[in-house]
């Protein structure tokens, strides 16, 4: 279910500053008046900024606009991929991190020139 996934991966690309049960609570219930999107893709572009990807082929607006179950899936994969288990909390991520010794892999890249 699209709700759940988008909540379980904002609370790891917020870094547990937004609960999961809020984020998928306002998430389903955008979703049914149709505007689930306007919530959602404020998240990819956090998502970008912490592991500085970049914002290619199309703005993270317009690939939530078309396609937010496609969207969000890409996000929990890109998240997976860089160590954070979006199905456990991020404090439960934290603590695995500390426990295996291993840097949180949410980088904020330095300044561009």
């Amino acid at each position: 279910m699209p709700c759940i996934s988008f909540a379980q991966n904002t609370e790891i690309v917020n870094r547990g500053t937004i609960p999961c049960m809020d984020a998928g609570l306002i998430h389903l219930a955008l979703g049914f008046v149709g505007c689930c999107w306007l919530y959602a893709f404020p998240n990819r572009s956090r998502l970008r900024e912490h592991f500085a990807l970049p914002e290619e082929p199309c703005g993270d607006f317009w690939v939530h606009l078309f396609c937010t179950s496609c969207a969000i899936c890409q996000e929990s994969r890109e998240l997976k991929n860089r160590g954070a288990d979006p199905s456990i909390s991020w404090l439960s991520n934290v603590e695995k991190w500390s426990r295996e010794k291993v840097t949180p892999p949410i980088v904020v890249p330095g300044m561009n020139r």
